[in-house]
């Protein structure tokens, strides 16, 4: 069965703009054809990032979908592989957080179906 997790990181100040370009490299541009095939290997079925502006600070929104979340996650966190390995750099640089530490995940609080 499907898994989903949407949750929000806070951008470092002055990071948005480096976010921005780097998630559209994964997404259509130069860093394409290597997330891609990340995703695939730790079997991410979706992945969506949104920046998010507010009065605190600018948030990047992401939502991740896998048949097996903490095993999608788990491998992202401990890859060797050279993608996996700059992008666990980028969310430190971005946002402050180690991936390879780990991080605290959101509590589901309401999730109505119809």
């Amino acid at each position: 069965m499907r898994q989903t997790i949407c949750f929000a990181l806070p951008l470092l100040p002055g990071a948005t703009d480096a976010d921005r370009d780097e998630m559209l490299a994964c997404w259509h541009g130069e860093r394409a054809a290597e997330h891609r095939a990340s995703r695939a290997r730790h079997r991410i079925t979706r992945e969506a990032t949104w920046i998010q502006p507010t009065p605190a600070g600018d948030l990047a929104i992401v939502l991740l979908e896998s048949d097996d979340l903490a095993a999608s996650l788990y491998g992202v966190a401990t890859s060797d592989d050279p993608f996996d390995a700059w992008f666990r750099g980028h969310v430190q640089r971005v946002h402050g957080v180690d991936l390879a530490g780990g991080m605290n995940l959101p509590e589901p609080i309401l999730d109505y179906r119809a």
